[in-house]
This record gives C-alpha cells, sequence and structure tokens, in this order.
C-alpha cells in the first residue's frame, strides 16, 4: 500500500504529542484536522502545515479524502465520533478513556465489527520502550512463570496545570493514570478474573481520587498489585515511569528508577539500561509517553497495511475497561468483584 491519509478530530493539549509523532511515522501522514475551537485548530494547522480545517465532524468524513481518523477527542464525545468513522466504513483510533461506559465501549466496537473496520485505542504506555524490555524478558523465559508482580506509579507532579479538568471530575486517578497501568499488568501478566481496590483522596482541591490500590487475581494465576498515586512526594520524582516488580519460579525481574532493568536467575544478574529516546520533538520528563505515542501509532500504520488484529484493538481494550469499572465497583462496596461476567 502507498502511504496512508490520516484526519485528526480535536486538537487539545495531548494531541500535539499525537501531531509531531505522525510526522515520524513511516507510512502515513496528516491531511485534515477538525476541532470546535477555531483557535486551536489555526494553533495546530499552523503549526504542522495542514490547510484542511474542519470544525465539523460531519463536514470532515462528508468530504473523506483520507484512509483512517485519530480521534484524539474528550471521552464525552468518543462514542458518536466511533459511529460516524463505522458509518463511513473509516478505521478510527480512539483516545482513552474509551468510552463513558462499558455498555458505550461495547457499542463502538460492535459498531467497528459490523462495518468491518478497524478499530484501536490509543494506549500508548503498553508501548513503552522499559515495558516492552520487560515482556521481552517474559517472553525469553529468564525468570520462569511469573507469579506475583507489581505495577506501580507514584508522583506528586502537578498534572492539573496542563489538564486543570482532570481536577474536577468524580472519578481521576484510576480512569487517567490507572487504566494505563492496568492495562501494563494485562499486558505482562494475562486477563484478570477478579479485583480488590482502595481509593483515596489527599489533595484537597480535586474532586476524584487520587490514591489507588489494586490487587489483580490473574487467570494465569499469578496476583499482582497495580498502585497508583498522584499525591506521593518523593525526594528524587519519578515522573513519568511506571516501576515494575516481577517474581517468577526462576528468577525476578525489576524495573527502577531510572529505566534501569534488572533481571536475577540462576545463571547470575544483569542490569541493563531500558531509557526511552529522546525525540527530536520531545522533552523530559515526557519523552518515555511522547516515544510511545510514536511506537503505537506506527503499529497502527503497518498492522493497517498488513490487514492484522492491533495489539490494543476495541476489542482487547474492553478487558481493560472493565478492569477500570470493576475496581471503582470494589472501592465503593470494599469487596472483592468479579471481571469476567462484565464482560459476558
Amino acid at each position: 500500500m502507498s502511504e496512508l491519509n490520516g484526519a485528526l478530530i480535536g486538537c487539545g493539549f495531548f494531541a500535539i504529542n499525537q501531531m509531531h509523532a505522525w510526522n515520524d511515522v513511516d507510512g502515513a501522514r496528516i491531511v485534515a484536522i477538525c476541532d470546535r475551537d477555531p483557535e486551536r485548530l489555526k494553533i495546530v494547522g499552523d503549526q504542522f502545515g495542514i490547510e484542511r480545517r474542519y470544525s465539523d465532524a460531519n463536514a470532515l468524513f462528508s468530504d473523506g479524502g483520507f484512509d483512517f481518523v485519530d480521534i484524539a477527542t474528550t471521552v464525552q464525545s468518543h462514542r458518536i465520533l466511533v459511529e460516524m468513522a463505522a458509518q463511513h466504513k473509516v478505521p478510527a483510533i480512539c483516545q482513552k478513556p474509551f468510552a463513558k461506559t462499558l455498555a458505550d465501549a461495547k457499542a463502538m466496537v460492535a459498531a467497528c465489527r459490523a462495518a468491518g473496520v478497524p478499530l484501536m485505542v490509543h494506549e500508548n504506555f503498553r508501548w513503552q520502550t522499559p515495558i516492552q524490555a520487560v515482556r521481552k524478558v517474559l517472553d525469553e523465559g529468564s525468570i520462569g512463570t511469573p507469579f506475583w508482580g507489581r505495577f506501580s506509579f507514584r508522583s506528586g507532579y502537578d498534572v492539573f496545570s496542563g489538564q486543570p479538568y482532570l481536577a474536577e471530575g468524580e472519578r481521576f486517578i484510576i480512569e487517567d493514570l490507572g487504566i494505563h497501568t492496568l492495562d501494563i499488568a494485562r499486558y505482562i501478566l494475562g486477563d484478570v478474573g477478579s479485583v480488590t481496590a482502595r481509593t483515596k483522596r489527599v489533595n484537597p482541591r480535586i474532586k476524584g481520587e487520587d490514591v489507588a490500590t489494586i490487587l489483580l487475581d490473574h487467570e494465569s494465576g499469578a496476583t499482582s498489585i497495580v498502585d497508583v498515586s498522584y499525591a506521593t512526594k518523593l525526594s528524587k520524582e519519578p515522573f513519568p515511569e511506571t516501576l515494575i516488580e516481577i517474581d517468577g519460579s526462576e528468577g525476578t525481574i525489576r524495573l527502577t528508577q531510572g529505566y534501569q532493568l534488572e533481571v536475577a536467575n540462576a545463571s547470575g544478574s544483569m542490569t541493563a539500561d531500558v531509557s526511552p529516546k529522546l525525540l527530536s520533538w520531545a522533552s523530559r520528563p515526557w519523552h518515555n509517553i511522547q516515544e510511545s505515542v510514536y511506537a503505537i501509532q506506527q503499529h497502527w500504520v503497518d498492522k493497517l497495511k498488513q490487514g492484522a488484529e492491533h495489539s490494543t484493538s476495541g476489542a482487547d481494550n474492553l478487558k481493560t475497561f472493565a478492569l477500570v469499572e470493576r475496581a471503582y465497583e470494589s472501592a465503593a462496596s470494599g469487596q472483592t468483584v468479579d471481571v469476567g461476567a462484565m464482560l459476558r
């Protein structure tokens, strides 16, 4: 296939990273953008030299002329835009959170399946270089069968200055950050049977929870802990690193602060630097996430051309979405809850 043409809907805070990444992706380019805010539309259009600019998604789809759409709007508009893409037979990438409810997410997956078009959720954290390195060690069998894990993202970073709307929602850290960490846990240790969660709000200036601790019982028999916090003040700020501990039957993996990967088994121990690349348009400390944006978008293009399933397809992301919903349910009830029934 020749170079694919794409359209971007949503020109907000994070979309700038996606536009930079599209410039680096091999085999695709963005030819049209859409946003209801004329100022954002002009800023992004001028910065990236995009002439086709729309304030209405219906007009964008009616004009066509693109092979896929990248939906980078807030969650409230995701279902209508994904279903619009399905109606026009246009493959779609959708930003996370995928939907407001699991019912909406299921409907979006069903709409694209019925239309015969690919749907991928922009769940980029599993594409981070250090996360991929952990998965590679496991796939090589270096520590045998994993039986326990911890996936930790604890920070005091002020995320609200760049995204003030995060302080206004009744839900915060599980829906915004925990969704990534839960997806990593699934990616590394497999699907989950049950969830036990506890949440807390430490920052009095926000409405939602900013601390969550979640116990996962994986279908493989492994147990893991996902702990996320934006209320943790450390001597060395780790943002935006996810730290990982995995214990296996034959050894251990530790992904520690500073992107150091430690592997210990009967052959001894080794430490490797698995730092992400600092792309030309990236900036520290965001470069880890920024590189993963490029990686997932390249994955989208490659699989789209091959006609193959995407790693974070809509169907796959339903399982991560269910973990988020069940975590909130468990935190509210104080009980362990089953995950599988939610997907049936």
